[in-house]
C-alpha cells in the first residue's frame, strides 16, 4: 500500500488520485465494450491497424475505394440524365404541380422558368447509356460504369450537405466513410495512411470544403483522413532538416515512443495510441511520399492519357494518378475534392471547364485500373454531395435534393447498367430511389461490411454510418 506524505497531499494530487478510482469504474464499463466499441482504450498502438472486425460479414467485393467528389452539386442535367420534355420546355413556366410546397434553396418566391440542357446527349458503348456530349472520354467507357439516376439527398446547402454525403449525418463528430473502413477493416499498408485525401479546383463555381468532411469525429484521431499537398511537397516536412539523421531521428522517436507508452499505461487513453502509431508512420512515410510521388517512373504515354501536364501541379489529373498510385500501395480510402460545380451562373461556361478539367482523367484512372487488373476489386465512385434545379436561376441552376445523378465503377457493381430514373422534367427521382443512407449501406456491402454491425458507443447510444436507415441496393450489385 502506497502511503502520501503531508508535502504530497494537495488538491492535484486528490484530483488525480480520485480519477483512479472514481473513474476507475467508469473505465471498467468502458473496457466490456464489443470489439466494434471504436472509444476502446485497448487500441494497440501497432501502425499497421488489421480492423475491429474479426473477418467479414459478406465476401468481398471491393478492398478499397477511390471517391471522386465532384464538390458543388454537378447538373445531372448536364451530365447522365437526359430530359427532352424539359429541352422542349426551355424558357418557358415550370410547371407549379411539380415544385408546390417543396423547398427551393434560393427560388423561392420567384417566377420559375425551364431550363432545358446546355449540350447534347449521345447513346455510347454497347449498353446505349445517354450521356451528355460535354464529357466524351467518360462516355467512352460507359460500359464498365453503373449510373445512379435516382439519388436524393436530405441537406440542400453544401458543408451540410457534403457532411451528409460522407458521414450520414449532419451533427458535428460524426466519422466519415473512410474512417469507418479503416476503423472496420484496417490498412493494407504501413507506410502511408489508410486514408488520403486530395483536392483540386476549377475556375469557377468554387466552394469551400471544410476538413470535417474527412473527420474521425468520435473514432479514435488516428483513423482521420490525411490531407496530402496537391503542389510541391505532398506532406509537409517531409524531410529531416539540416543536421539531423535518420539514426538520430529513429533514437529520438523510440524514446519519445517510450515515454509515450509509460503515459499509456497510466492514462488509458486511446489518444495516446494515436500518437505512438503516428510517430512511427511519420518516420516510414518520409521513405514512402517522395517514391509515392516520384511520377518518373511513369511514361510520357500515361502523363498524356491522364492529361497530366506537369506532375504535382494541384490539377485533378495528377490526383488521379496519384490516386492510382495511392491504391496501388494498399491505401483503403482515397478522397479526390475537385471544387467547381457551383454554378449558380454561367453554367454554360462552368459546365464546359468542368467537364474539361476532369473528363479524362476520370476516364483514364478507371481504363488503368481495369488494365492493371485492380478495378474488379476498387470501387470507383464519382459525383457531387447535390444536383442542380431544372429551373434556371439567372444563367445558372440552383442546388437540388431531390433528383440527381452519380455513377460507380468496379468493386463488384454491375456494369453497363443505369439504375432508378428522376421524373419526366428532371424534378424528382421516381423510380428505385437510392438514398445517402441506403449508398453507404451498399458500399459498405461491397467492402464486405454489414453497417448494421459496424457501430460504436457514444453517450450511451449506438453509432454508425447509416444511423438507423440505409439498406443495401442490390439492383446496383452485380
Amino acid at each position: 500500500m502506497t502511503f502520501l506524505t503531508p508535502e504530497q497531499i494537495n488538491r492535484r494530487t486528490f484530483v488525480t488520485r480520485s480519477a483512479y478510482g472514481l473513474g476507475g469504474l467508469a473505465f471498467a464499463l468502458l473496457a466490456q465494450r464489443s470489439l466494434l466499441g471504436a472509444g476502446s482504450a485497448e487500441l494497440p498502438p501497432d501502425p499497421s491497424w488489421r480492423g475491429a472486425l474479426a473477418r467479414p460479414h459478406f465476401p468481398v467485393k471491393a478492398r478499397r475505394i477511390i471517391y471522386l467528389c465532384m464538390a458543388g452539386g454537378p447538373s445531372h442535367l448536364e451530365t447522365f440524365d437526359y430530359k427532352p420534355e424539359l429541352a422542349r420546355l426551355d424558357g418557358q413556366a415550370f410547371p407549379e404541380s411539380f415544385t408546390r410546397g417543396q423547398q427551393l434553396a434560393q427560388l423561392q418566391n420567384t417566377v420559375l422558368k425551364a431550363r432545358g440542357p446546355i449540350a447534347p446527349f449521345s447513346r455510347r458503348g454497347q449498353s446505349g447509356i445517354e450521356v451528355c456530349d460535354l464529357f466524351p472520354q467518360i462516355g467512352g467507357i460507359v460500359d464498365d460504369l453503373c449510373v445512379v439516376r435516382s439519388m436524393k439527398t436530405e441537406q440542400i446547402n453544401h458543408d451540410t450537405a457534403h457532411a451528409f454525403m460522407n458521414t450520414g449525418s449532419i451533427i458535428k463528430g460524426r466519422p466519415s466513410m473512410g474512417s469507418w473502413l479503416l476503423y472496420g477493416l484496417g490498412a493494407e499498408t504501413e507506410n502511408l495512411p489508410g486514408f488520403v485525401v486530395l483536392t483540386s479546383k476549377g475556375r469557377n463555381g468554387v466552394q469551400p470544403v471544410s476538413a470535417r468532411q474527412w473527420s474521425s469525429g468520435v473514432l479514435p484521431s488516428r483513423f482521420q483522413g490525411i490531407q496530402f499537398q496537391s503542389q510541391g511537397d505532398a506532406v509537409h516536412y517531409i524531410g529531416n532538416p539540416e543536421g539531423v539523421c535518420q539514426s538520430t531521428q529513429r533514437q529520438v522517436i523510440e524514446e519519445i515512443m517510450r515515454l509515450n507508452g509509460s503515459l499509456a499505461d497510466e492514462t488509458r487513453d486511446p489518444e495516446i495510441a494515436t500518437r505512438i502509431a503516428q510517430y512511427e508512420l511519420a518516420f516510414k512515410m518520409q521513405a514512402s511520399v517522395p517514391e509515392l510521388t516520384d511520377f518518373r517512373s511513369e511514361s510520357p504515354a500515361m502523363l498524356e492519357r491522364y492529361g497530366v501536364k506537369e506532375p504535382g501541379d494541384g490539377s485533378f489529373a495528377s490526383n488521379c494518378l496519384l490516386a492510382r498510385r495511392l491504391a496501388e500501395r494498399g491505401v483503403r480510402m482515397i478522397q479526390l475534392y475537385h471544387r467547381g460545380w457551383d454554378h449558380h451562373d454561367d453554367i454554360v461556361g462552368g459546365m464546359k471547364e468542368g467537364a474539361q478539367a476532369v473528363d479524362r482523367a476520370t476516364a483514364a484512372l478507371i481504363t488503368d485500373l481495369k488494365e492493371r487488373g485492380m478495378l474488379d476489386d476498387t470501387l470507383v465512385l464519382w459525383g457531387g454531395e447535390f444536383g442542380r434545379t431544372p429551373m434556371g436561376q439567372g444563367t445558372g441552376r440552383d442546388h437540388h435534393i431531390l433528383g440527381f445523378s452519380l455513377f460507380m465503377a468496379g468493386g463488384g457493381v454491375r456494369k453497363g447498367t443505369v439504375y432508378g430514373s428522376t421524373d419526366e422534367l428532371g424534378y424528382r427521382a421516381t423510380d428505385n430511389v437510392v438514398d445517402v443512407h441506403d449508398l453507404h449501406a451498399t458500399m459498405l456491402a461491397l467492402m464486405g461490411v454489414d453497417h448494421l454491425r459496424l457501430n460504436t458507443k457514444f453517450q450511451g447510444l449506438d453509432i454508425r454510418l447509416t444511423g438507423v436507415a440505409g439498406k443495401v441496393v442490390r439492383g446496383l450489385m452485380a
